[in-house]
C-alpha cells in the first residue's frame, strides 16, 4: 500500500461518512462525527473490502489508473458508510 492509496480511501470514508449520515439521519452523528467515523471505515474498511475483493491498488497492486483509484474510492466510501451506521447505531442503542 502506498500514501495516495491510503489518503484516498481516508477521503472517500470521510465522504461516505457524510453521506450515510445525510440519509440516515436518524443515527447521524453530525458532520465531524460522521467524518471522523467514516475516516476510520475508510482506512481500515478500503484495506478490508479491498484485500478481499481483490481491488487494484491494494495488497500491493499499485497504480494511479483510473480503475485503480475509482476501486479505491468506492472501497474507502462503502466502509466509512459502514463504520459510521454500525458507530450511529450503538450510540442510539446506548441512549445517546
Amino acid at each position: 500500500m502506498d500514501i495516495t492509496t491510503l489518503l484516498l480511501q481516508l477521503v472517500a470514508g470521510a465522504v461516505g461518512g457524510n453521506v450515510a449520515g445525510s440519509l440516515l439521519k436518524n443515527i447521524s452523528l453530525g458532520t465531524l462525527g460522521n467524518s471522523l467515523a467514516g475516516l476510520v471505515g475508510g482506512g481500515l474498511g478500503g484495506q478490508i473490502l479491498g484485500s478481499l475483493l481483490g481491488l487494484p491498488g491494494v495488497g500491493g497492486a499499485e497504480g494511479l489508473d483510473i480503475g485503480a483509484l475509482a476501486s479505491q474510492f468506492a472501497g474507502g466510501g462503502v466502509g466509512g458508510a459502514i463504520v459510521m451506521a454500525l458507530v450511529g447505531m450503538i450510540k442510539n442503542a446506548l441512549g445517546k
